[in-house]
């Protein structure tokens, strides 16, 4: 808008003047004439409008005038106003002009906007209760123009510092491996020493454990068994506080992510306060765990998203960009922590969803536009987490090369390459009288193994089970079929081929691998397979036909005819049984703990030939008389172990389930999280070690559950005056109402229900993640009701988030001693503290 210059005459001067006081007397219709020259109320006054008011109150005002531009209130932010077509906006220049066509006379407002944004009337953000769609800014002298320009920055530091006394207050007091440090420390351990593990969660937070080691000077000499006290050269401490730097971090974020949401300066405060005084995220943000990692990515991943939808009136401008490609790559972060991080990938999809659906009915967008819209949300919310991913994986591979623990859950191909493993040194071509060890090709796949232990069902044979693990029960030797001639150790090889006939024979009890036609325990409609006999007693149960698949080393097509020898690593091939016609087949069904919890080993009557869970190969190999095997003909592709290193962590994340036989009384179930009915030991007991239990600060868990319930029932109170014609919001307020309750809703729903139907054990800890959207709706719900909505005085508004805040800081200071290690013998110096955490934990 361009600015238009008034007459030069004496009397359009004077009438210019006659027209700005009339519009003073229009915007200030309860204040007295004098009241027009004092402070802000005054538009004619040169001074900034900073100076004429009071400085603490810049930009803490989200309902300036609250029921019209005609009104206002003292202590409120000057010139602002909510009509039904604007944001805020400031009025500085009137002029008024004699119109000799029409005989009227027209008044002219220049509006000054400078980002556009008040015009635009998008991005609630901070602006409500914080920076954007404030008008242009002027300084002001001393130390309180320096906090009305910083204000954000100011904050930000002082959570931070806040944050920073808490989570490293005494972090090294306990001296002893605490909790599950013995499981993640070990993993960090594996990273330095680069031993390939195995574990049911993604690799980045590992290498982020490994890292913090490295960092801190750990050498990898260390096992990280429970309970055991850290040797003079492990340097847990520095371990600990550069992993809790994660936990300090998720404060600062709290803060930015409320002043995106919109909400007013009290409701920012307790939201940041909350975060900050919590004595579950305080706790489990003080060791060598995964957990700080996976909140500090929830977090941020929460951020872009509400970040991002402020950018909404800008599409594809460089912000718009900025925070959806940060979305984008929190989303693969949290992911590749732990698999948790799917919960509010969801809910990004579904905000995903229902925004372009809401573009798809804007008739004014031209198609083209649209389409990039697609474009842009596949590329960075689904192409660039699945990069992120992967390339956590790929960075896995690569600094494990070595040998390790967890080299059984991978493909024969992959163990091949790892430095310390002899697979690419054993003879290539296999040999009746070989010993060997056989691989199931399936994903999740372990080793042909058995033990002494018998079947507590079925026909109480010996077990036959498949393990992840290496051991020396799962060894068996090629033998010939009964009546045929022994082995010569001295006559001609006998090279195992395409079609033959063997029995596999236990190496360790000389049982021989057999099968009938009894039911499996687990598997009901295949049949049981055991072991039976020794090397003379046996029957035709023991025989089994070998069918090539294929080998990966070379061209083959099976004719039927066979003749094909089979090569170690690289042959994959079936196991017939020769009477009953089924197949050799481990498809990762779990036998109970008389089985050791390993995976069941049955004989299938189906015959699917794409099958792979009745895919065997050849990994281990011994055999004095052939040759070495050549390590070039084994390659494995990396996206071939990315998705079989993936399923195996499916399969043993899904046998993670309660065992009715054991009692675990550290597990909780989902509806023991919300109201604190149960918590978590995380260590011994005794009297002369420092105790930590686990356990959120009362105030915040409660009232966060609660305010769950009260957010349905205002949804529903406030569709129900609408629906009778109240007009109680406006349309853009109402939306954004919504949107901020879906998001806190939703990321809670997403978090909680799942649970629910999940089968795996469960504790207090996975419910943290959960928990921040709890609070988001707690503090979305206390805007309405108290810091915003309700027309209140600054001063009743400070003294209800006192009221607020104070219980917070005041529970967090009772229940603190459980986070930061509660020391000596239990006695009566925190009295009543103690006795709620143990009757709660009994």
């Amino acid at each position: 808008m361009q600015r238009s210059h008034p007459p030069s005459s004496t009397s359009t001067s004077s009438n210019s003047i006659s027209a700005s006081t009339t519009l003073r007397r229009h915007l200030h219709q309860s204040e007295s004439s004098a009241d027009l020259n004092n402070q802000e109320g005054d538009l004619t006054d040169p001074r900034p409008w900073e100076s004429r008011g009071n400085p603490r109150s810049y930009g803490s005002k989200r309902d300036v005038y609250l029921e019209s531009p005609t009104s206002s209130t003292p202590g409120d932010l000057p010139f602002y106003a909510h009509t039904s077509d604007e944001m805020e906006t400031r009025r500085r220049f009137v002029e008024k002009q004699f119109n000799p066509t029409e005989g009227s006379t027209e008044e002219k407002v220049e509006l000054l906007d400078d980002q556009g944004k008040w015009e635009k009337g998008h991005g609630a953000g901070p602006g409500v209760g914080g920076r954007r769609g404030l008008p242009p800014r002027q300084r002001i002298g001393g130390w309180r123009g320096i906090m009305a320009e910083h204000e954000e920055l100011i904050w930000t530091v002082v959570y931070t510092l806040l944050s920073m006394i808490t989570r490293y207050w005494r972090i090294g007091a306990a001296n002893y491996v605490v909790w599950d440090e013995a499981h993640f420390g070990k993993f960090g351990t594996h990273y330095i020493n680069r031993d390939f593990y195995f574990d049911v969660h993604p690799p980045l937070g590992k290498m982020l454990v490994g890292l913090a080691g490295l960092l801190s000077g750990y050498g990898g000499g260390f096992e990280f068994k429970s309970g055991v006290e850290y040797p003079v050269d492990v340097p847990y401490t520095s371990m600990r506080v550069i992993l809790a730097t994660f936990g300090v971090a998720l404060v600062p974020v709290a803060w930015w992510t409320a002043g995106e949401m919109g909400w007013s300066r009290w409701t920012r405060h307790w939201v940041t306060i909350c975060v900050l005084c919590d004595v579950g995220w305080l706790c489990i943000s003080r060791f060598i765990l995964l957990d700080s990692m996976l909140l500090f990515f929830t977090f941020t991943t929460t951020l872009g998203l509400v970040k991002f939808h402020n950018q909404r009136h800008d599409p594809f401008g460089d912000d718009w960009w900025i925070w959806l490609v940060f979305t984008g790559w929190s989303i693969g972060c949290v992911c590749s922590v732990k698999w948790v991080g799917m919960f509010i990938t969801a809910l990004v999809g579904l905000y995903t969803i229902e925004d372009l659906w809401d573009k798809f009915g804007d008739l004014s967008m031209p198609i083209k536009t649209y389409i990039q819209h697609w474009i842009a949300r596949i590329g960075c919310l689904m192409v660039l987490p699945f990069i992120v991913y992967a390339s956590c994986f790929k960075i896995h591979f690569m600094v494990l090369n070595r040998s390790g623990p967890g080299d059984a859950q991978m493909s024969s191909l992959f163990q091949a390459h790892l430095k310390g493993n002899d697979f690419a040194e054993s003879p290539l071509e296999i040999a009746y009288g070989s010993k060997l060890t056989l691989k199931n090709y399936g994903y999740g796949g372990g080793l042909l193994h058995s033990h002494v232990q018998t079947f507590p069902v079925g026909s109480l044979q010996q077990q036959v089970t498949c393990y992840h693990y290496k051991d020396d029960n799962n060894n068996w030797i090629i033998t010939p079929v009964w009546g045929a001639n022994p082995v010569d150790p001295d006559g001609p090889i006998q090279y195992l081929q395409d079609g033959d006939t063997i029995r596999l024979i236990h190496q360790s009890t000389g049982r021989n691998l057999h099968s009938h036609p009894i039911a499996a325990p687990v598997t009901k409609e295949a049949y049981e397979v055991a072991g039976y006999g020794n090397e003379t007693v046996g029957d035709e149960n023991d025989l089994w036909v070998v069918e090539v698949v294929d080998d990966t080393s070379r061209s083959y097509k099976s004719n039927g005819a066979g003749h094909d020898k089979i090569h170690a690593l690289t042959t994959r091939m079936r196991f017939r049984h020769k009477e009953l016609n089924c197949y050799l087949r481990a498809a990762n069904s779990v036998l109970p703990q008389w089985g050791f919890k390993q995976v069941e080993v049955s004989c299938t009557k189906d015959n699917d030939k794409k099958d792979k869970h009745t895919y065997w190969n050849v990994e281990s190999h011994w055999n004095d008389r052939l040759p070495p095997g050549n390590a070039q003909l084994y390659k494995s592709p990396f996206w071939r172990d990315f998705v079989h290193l993936n399923v195996a962590m499916w399969t043993s994340n899904n046998a993670l389930v309660p065992d009715p036989d054991k009692e675990d009384i550290l597990a909780s179930k989902p509806f023991d999280w919300p109201f604190l009915h149960l918590g978590l030991r995380m260590c011994g007991w005794g009297d002369s070690q420092i105790k930590f239990y686990l356990l959120g600060t009362p105030i915040i868990w409660y009232f966060s559950t609660i305010s769950l319930g009260i957010a349905v029932f205002l949804v529903a109170y406030y569709a129900a005056r609408m629906q009778r014609q109240y007009k109680d919001w406006k349309q853009d307020e109402w939306d954004h109402w919504l949107y901020v309750g879906k998001v806190a809703f939703g990321g809670w729903a997403l978090h909680f229900f799942p649970f629910l139907i999940m089968g795996r054990v469960t504790y207090l800890h996975h419910y943290l993640p959960t928990l921040y959207f709890a609070v988001l709706m707690a503090g979305h719900v206390l805007d309405l009701m108290i810091f915003s909505s309700i027309r209140r005085s600054q001063f009743k508004k400070g003294i209800w988030f006192a009221l607020w805040a104070g219980s917070v800081v005041l529970s967090f200071w009772w229940f603190k001693d459980l986070a930061l290690g509660i020391y000596g013998p239990v006695n009566d110096h925190w009295g009543w503290m103690w006795r709620i955490s143990w009757n709660i934990y009994n």
